[in-house]
């Protein structure tokens, strides 16, 4: 009988640990994944968010927007390169119909980055996934993916502190890059218009950081094939095709090779 207790004793603390260990994973998830810990997530990435925010501002006042015209195509448009294409076609006296197309065609990326996110969003209401879809953006997809990479996991309310958090941000900046304008005639010659470019460069490197020296390489090499293949298309397409046709093929290709 006394070995039994102490089969007894042994099981009923195993049961114990086992049960302790679930419940803080669970907890630890759940912090995770929480509205806040989405915001601290964040926060990295809202340095880019204000510089070029404030470059689209200025570069839009200078473009003979007015500050409440800066602050609608952000509430309403929220994509970077498409706000700056706006207004290099819209001071250039272009129509709407191109205005609006092309701002489609660039724009068309989110699609492929919304696909990559949605697998692990399934469990939410289709309501909230249009939500999650509509406030993606490079930065916050970057960094999503980074997470997923890490913890193979991500969850609503993470996702809605990162995305506000950014949304809200690229408004005000914006609106203040409109008010500070007014006092600087000649954006280029700071080289305000190169901000979005070099936010890219710097994403794409924080990406690279944190990986194996295989995946470095894989990664290298379709970053090479992406210039090629651009390079290429740029001789038969618009720049705006190219850069899509091109993602969409390196892409497909990533997948395929990926280990």
């Amino acid at each position: 009988m006394f070995f039994v207790k102490l089969l007894y004793l042994e099981l009923y603390r195993r049961t114990k640990v086992n049960l302790n260990t679930q419940v803080n994973t669970h907890q630890s998830t759940n912090t995770l994944d929480t509205f806040s810990q989405g915001v601290k997530d964040c926060i990295p990435t809202l340095l880019g968010y204000i510089s070029i925010g404030l470059a689209f501002g200025v570069i839009a006042i200078t473009s003979d927007l007015s500050v409440f015209e800066i602050f609608l195509l952000s509430v309403l448009v929220y994509a970077g390169s498409a706000q700056f294409i706006f207004c290099g076609l819209y001071i250039a006296g272009a129509s709407f119909s191109v205005i609006i197309l092309t701002t489609f065609i660039v724009n068309l990326r989110h699609f492929l980055m919304s696909l990559t996110v949605a697998p692990n969003l399934t469990r939410y209401s289709p309501l909230r996934n249009i939500g999650f879809g509509t406030l993606l953006t490079d930065e916050t997809f970057g960094v999503a993916v980074t997470k997923l990479m890490k913890e193979k996991h991500i969850g609503g309310n993470w996702m809605d502190g990162l995305n506000i958090t950014a949304y809200l941000t690229w408004i005000a900046s914006c609106t203040i890059g409109g008010l500070m304008g007014k006092w600087i005639p000649n954006a280029e010659s700071w080289g305000l218009d190169f901000a979005l470019i070099a936010m890219f460069c710097a994403l794409l490197v924080l990406n690279l950081v944190d990986i194996g020296k295989s995946k470095l390489m894989h990664y290298l090499k379709l970053i090479a094939l992406l210039v090629i293949i651009l390079y290429v298309l740029l001789y038969f397409v618009p720049g705006h095709l190219a850069v899509l046709i091109a993602t969409v093929i390196v892409a497909t290709v990533g997948v395929v090779t990926e280990k």
